[in-house]
């Protein structure tokens, strides 16, 4: 609890059993923390010298706390300083870091990672580093499999709320990734989705200045992936993500919301959901699968919104779809 101010363990410990007694003696206190008396005395002397513990002057031996609301506070106040100088040292080191970088060689431009964990923590430093949007390509999860959606941690949850506006999120799946029987239950609700039959490889890309595309192995290969700078080569993996996404079919995972009684006519969340799917090229009993629906459901739901549309085949019922906006590709 208290480490975040550079207490360790023992120091905490002792701290609090002395808080608790008020004053105590080095032999009862070496008692109550199971310690030999010259650990529990240099423990002290530590407390001592960060002003959390003083000698009693009543009797030689004992020692008193510290008042927590003082002595912490002002721990916690040299800490706030720190970090904030820290900030300002990190903030001029990017600064240099980005002039340094107008002129980057060749083999600086790029960056190769090996390694899952390796892999996973860059990914996730670009991630949490992105400013204003991040842009995903998503295949089968062979390795890093950078997923397209939000990190649903508190560490990105504060990272995204110090940004000055949220974090887009764009993402092309495979279609393959929706055969799983996990498929859609695993897609993020936040951000914009799309679907396609193939794709390259997988592929993130942070602000449009840091991106990371996965290196295809041998089946027994650790994951690997190529970070690459601003560059020619950002550009056109930049170009090669934004081809696909325009090619590629929308899909709207629900929100999970039911529709009541008096609701607008019209397809609702799982209507639309189906529709995606269907517009994704799944068959109706894939549908019903990844929707934890019945078959029979799933066809009567597309019957319905064939009649409210006033169409009679499933064609006609995706251009529909589009022309009345139930799906959109924007």
């Amino acid at each position: 609890m208290l480490s975040a101010i550079g207490l360790d363990e023992r120091q905490e410990s002792a701290y609090r059993a002395l808080v608790s007694l008020g004053a105590a003696e080095v032999a009862d206190l070496a008692h109550r923390l199971a310690l030999p008396e010259p650990d529990t005395e240099r423990t002290l002397r530590r407390l001592e010298s960060r002003g959390l513990a003083a000698r009693s002057p009543v009797g030689a031996g004992r020692w008193v706390a510290a008042p927590p609301a003082v002595a912490l506070g002002a721990l916690l106040t040299r800490q706030r300083h720190e970090l904030e100088r820290a900030e300002q040292a990190a903030a001029v080191l990017a600064e240099g870091y980005r002039a340094e970088a107008a002129g980057p060689e060749a083999h600086d431009l790029v960056e190769v990672v090996t390694g899952a964990s390796a892999v996973a923590h860059r990914l996730r430093q670009l991630r949490l580093g992105a400013a204003r949007e991040v842009c995903a390509l998503v295949t089968e999860p062979y390795g890093p499999g950078p997923g397209p959606g939000p990190e649903p941690d508190a560490e990105h949850a504060s990272a995204s709320e110090s940004a000055s506006a949220p974090v887009e999120y764009r993402a092309v799946v495979a279609r393959s990734v929706l055969s799983r029987p996990d498929g859609v239950a695993g897609l993020p609700r936040a951000g914009r989705l799309r679907v396609a039959d193939r794709l390259p490889a997988d592929l993130v890309i942070a602000d449009g200045t840091l991106a990371m595309v996965a290196l295809a192995g041998g089946r027994d290969a650790e994951p690997a992936g190529l970070v690459v700078h601003a560059s020619g080569l950002l550009d056109l993996l930049t170009a090669l993500f934004e081809a696909v996404w325009r090619e590629a079919v929308p899909l709207r995972p629900g929100s999970g919301e039911r529709v009541t009684e008096g609701t607008a006519p019209g397809p609702d969340a799982t209507d639309l959901e189906i529709l995606s799917l269907l517009l994704a090229g799944l068959t109706d009993a894939s549908v019903a699968k990844q929707l934890d629906l019945g078959l029979r459901t799933v066809q009567r739901r597309v019957k319905a919104l064939m009649e409210a549309a006033g169409v009679t085949t499933r064609l006609q019922l995706g251009w529909h779809a589009y022309e009345r906006g139930w799906v959109a590709r924007s």
